[in-house]
């Protein structure tokens, strides 16, 4: 593991946009209004000789509403698990009680704390060192995040102070799982459950989750990352701008993961919001796994008509295995886990160009394809094109006119015959080019004499 930094303070002193500079990341939303953050961010600083992990943290507030509470036990959970503390001041706010009241918890720690002073543009240098120096901070740096100014100066303080840790291989071999889901499905408790603490935010309140949090999980001696991402509504309901910020992280995470699990609530069943999602989610062409939450809540009743809602709904994914689960109690996580597993396995498989080019020869053999223009398609020989998904290159004469039954008739038997579960597959088809097709037709001297006989012969 990496020495881990801590990123904390007041909402709204920059934190977010200093963890970007950082990173080199757009990863940690930034917005004017205070309070954007609410998990904790991890991600590694790599601008120095020494790599570092760095923690962006929610503002630390003494509100007494649930989620003001929530997110400030968040952000000294992180303090207590860091090696260092960054306290970021605002230097045109010039100094604050909250400052006085963070530092001193920090202190009482035991941690080791670097007083950054943001937003130091516009502001001399010498009037903020005369007010922070209050708070009896040794280390004091100026930046300002914004400009990217004193940001170097930052990295080269932090990492002299930080213990030496070798660092993870670039190639970890960790299968990225994103949660992606309505508002309220279940998605944070899910990702806590399966990690076996609190590590993300999980209220019974629509949109907690803003951010893309990844989140390392070791189970069963394979290495995962877990993306909690923010709930997706339809379009017409997203109006503020951070909103539409979280959406975007969300389709970035699925984007970027190995497999998507997306989160149904049983007890809601399948909206038309959930259809659109599982459209995006298609297209990205990822391994998709769908767990069905609430389902404890539910009688046998109640669950067969969900279960018959389900199949109806879900009948264009029938590769996505549906696991039922209850994230909040735990059951069935077992379950989902040999899902994701599978998916990836499947998502990531490699095939030699024999076996695709024999179960190709097969499924043609067993089912002929229909006729086109009066003639029969067929198949030469066929190779991986990709994967996740998975693509198979097809190559022969008048594919590409098909119709799309045989091409699902295709697709299907490839599926039965490498037991693809949890995948999309995408079959692309290359006609051979017609060696004579752009070359004029020219006679010989023995065809045209034939010819001009032929010719004489029809006049009389």
């Amino acid at each position: 593991m990496l020495p881990v930094v801590a990123i904390v303070g007041r909402p709204n002193v920059g934190k977010s946009t200093i963890y970007n500079a950082l990173t080199r990341t757009r990863d940690a939303i930034v917005s004017d209004m205070p309070g954007v953050t609410r998990d904790r961010l991890f991600g590694i600083a790599k601008r120095g000789d020494k790599p570092f992990m760095v923690v962006d943290t929610a503002g630390l507030t003494d509100g007494e509403d649930v989620l003001a509470k929530g997110m400030s036990a968040q952000s000294w959970q992180a303090i207590e698990e860091s090696d260092h503390v960054a306290l970021v001041v605002d230097a045109r706010d010039g100094l604050h009680p909250d400052d006085i009241e963070i530092a001193g918890r920090v202190r009482a720690l035991g941690k080791a704390l670097t007083l950054v002073v943001n937003k130091i543009d516009g502001v001399r240098v010498e009037d903020a060192h005369a007010e922070f120096a209050r708070l009896g901070i040794a280390d004091i740096l100026f930046v300002s995040a914004a400009h990217s100014q004193g940001i170097d100066d930052l990295v080269e303080h932090v990492a002299g102070k930080l213990p030496d840790r070798d660092p993870p291989a670039e190639n970890d071999g960790c299968v990225r799982i994103a949660i992606i889901g309505r508002p309220n499905v279940g998605k944070s408790t899910l990702v806590n459950r399966l990690l076996g603490e609190e590590r993300v935010l999980a209220m019974d309140m629509p949109g907690t989750t803003r951010d893309a949090v990844r989140v390392p999980l070791e189970r069963d001696g394979k290495r995962y990352v877990l993306i909690d991402t923010a709930g997706i509504r339809r379009r017409a309901r997203v109006e503020a701008a951070v909103e539409k910020f979280s959406v975007i992280k969300a389709l970035q995470a699925a984007d970027e993961a190995h497999v998507v699990v997306l989160v149904l609530d049983a007890q809601q069943g399948f909206a038309d919001q959930d259809a659109h999602l599982l459209g995006e989610l298609i297209n990205l062409g990822r391994g998709l796994v769908l767990a069905v939450n609430k389902w404890d809540g539910l009688s046998v009743r109640e669950r067969t008509q969900v279960n018959s809602r389900l199949d109806w709904g879900l009948a264009f994914v029938d590769y996505a295995k549906r696991i039922p689960i209850s994230a909040l109690h735990g059951s069935g996580l077992g379950e989902l886990m040999k899902a994701i597993n599978q998916a990836h396995r499947a998502a990531t498989r490699e095939f030699s160009a024999t076996e695709l080019t024999e179960a190709l020869a097969k499924a043609f053999e067993k089912h002929q394809p229909p006729m086109v223009s009066g003639r029969v398609a067929k198949m030469r020989y066929a190779h991986q094109g990709g994967r996740n998904p998975p693509r198979v290159i097809v190559h022969g004469n008048r594919l590409a006119k098909l119709p799309t039954a045989y091409h699902r008739y295709l697709e299907k038997s490839l599926r039965e015959r490498f037991r693809l579960t949890g995948t999309p597959l995408v079959l692309e088809y290359r006609d051979g080019a017609n060696p004579f097709a752009d070359k004029p037709n020219v006679l010989t001297e023995r065809q045209k004499k034939k010819r001009q006989r032929l010719m004489r012969h029809v006049k009389r």
